[in-house]
């Protein structure tokens, strides 16, 4: 199996934020969550739960982003 981008998925305090997603994203971040919890031997994720780390993931590695927040602290 391919090593996925998410690790385990931290228990962390929530902000609410509702969202529709096409029904495709949905049915692939549900799969997404099947594929790491199979790779990481933990139980299943809720796929929302995987909205967040990977928006974050995301934003870490774009170094437009990056670039832009530094360019505004300075």
């Amino acid at each position: 199996m391919t090593k996925l981008k998410l690790g385990a998925i931290a228990d962390d305090r929530p902000v609410k934020v509702t969202v529709e997603l096409p029904a495709v994203v949905h049915r692939d971040l549900t799969a997404y969550a099947a594929a790491l919890a199979a790779e990481t031997g933990a139980q299943a994720v809720p796929p929302e739960k995987l909205i967040a780390p990977m928006l974050a993931r995301f934003m870490a590695s774009d170094r437009g982003f990056a670039r832009g927040r530094h360019n505004a602290k300075n």
